[in-house]
């Protein structure tokens, strides 16, 4: 089998692969799904568990090291425990991670931990119980923060919370999210909003870093971190005696993309070089086909050959990306 590194045409050597396993959620979040129904893929058009386990240990033969599990939200998926503990024995696999919104954590955190699972997102944009409804459309805020703190206790790290700062919606909590990091050890995370599907974001919410950085200032200086070997494009500081971090994640005003080294496997089975291009290799066409494996790599390597060199979301006319992000995986 075709076994050299999948290195893109500008040098950017992929190998990190994240992994929607369902599109299906438990929330809708307002700049993620749009309130009214969309329809759901079929359960048979959904890749199967033991063809994501070959894609990736085709990748991992390609030079995949790192992988990270998302959704949808993974959790409510059947089985997904059992996924995760046979995605951790595959060698070669130097870090494993899981994306969450949190609501199926406290009953799940045991059986994350025992499956070879020690570091999580977790997708937190308000800490305010009635704004959390507002912005998911469920009142699961505090079963939600049970689970955060019972992950704590069991030692996961780090545990990353994921917050999208929006204008008019959660932009008066960014100090009292930020401080989070003096109380606790966690990874404060502020991704700057993409537009990509439908959903119910106007141009007029978004809020970049710069603004952001402005908006905590009064909790101190930030004092830059330096990257460690399995970190992503986040940009990392830390307030003087804070116990956790805060980063800023840019895809729009300081784009991370001469960097990247990202490949996503959406729950349909298809193969994205970039999260903000409608480019995708179909691997579950191949797999229910009976490919071998060098076709696999194969798919892969025109993936990598695809990928452009960056996004186009800063332009006046920014393409729009019409899979929903739940399909695509965050």
């Amino acid at each position: 089998m075709l076994s050299k590194p999948l290195i893109d045409r500008y040098n950017r050597n992929l190998n990190y692969l994240r992994i929607s396993i369902t599109d299906r959620c438990n929330l809708k979040c307002i700049y993620c799904m749009p309130r009214k129904l969309i329809p759901m893929l079929p359960h048979k058009d959904i890749l199967r568990y033991e063809e994501i386990l070959r894609i990736v240990k085709i990748g991992v033969r390609l030079g995949i090291s790192k992988v990270r599990v998302t959704g949808g939200e993974p959790l409510i998926r059947k089985g997904v425990f059992g996924f995760l503990e046979q995605l951790s024995i595959i060698d070669g696999l130097s870090d494993i991670s899981l994306t969450t919104n949190g609501v199926l954590l406290k009953d799940s955190i045991n059986r994350i931990k025992s499956s070879g699972v020690n570091r999580i997102n977790i997708s937190v944009d308000t800490l305010n119980k009635e704004k959390f409804y507002k912005i998911t459309g469920y009142d699961y805020f505090d079963q939600i923060w049970e689970g955060i703190e019972q992950a704590e206790k069991m030692n996961f790290n780090p545990i990353k919370l994921n917050v999208v700062p929006l204008k008019g919606i959660n932009d008066d909590e960014l100090i009292e999210i930020a401080r989070l990091s003096f109380t606790y050890p966690f990874h404060i995370r502020f991704i700057e909003y993409m537009p990509i599907g439908a959903n119910q974001i106007n141009a007029d919410r978004h809020l970049l870093a710069p603004e952001i950085k402005k908006r905590i200032e009064p909790l101190g200086r930030l004092i830059p971190v330096v990257k460690s070997a399995h970190d992503g494009p986040a940009e990392r500081f830390k307030f003087e005696g804070a116990l956790g971090e805060i980063g800023f994640i840019q895809p729009i005003s300081r784009h991370f993309c001469h960097a990247c080294n990202r490949l996503r496997l959406s729950a349909s089975g298809q193969l994205r070089p970039c999260l903000l291009s409608e480019y995708q290799e179909d691997l579950k066409s191949l797999l229910r086909k009976g490919c071998l494996d060098n076709e696999l790599a194969t798919a892969f390597f025109e993936a990598v050959r695809k990928k452009p060199s960056e996004h186009n979301l800063s332009t006046d006319h920014p393409p729009k990306v019409l899979s929903q992000m739940c399909v695509i995986g965050g």
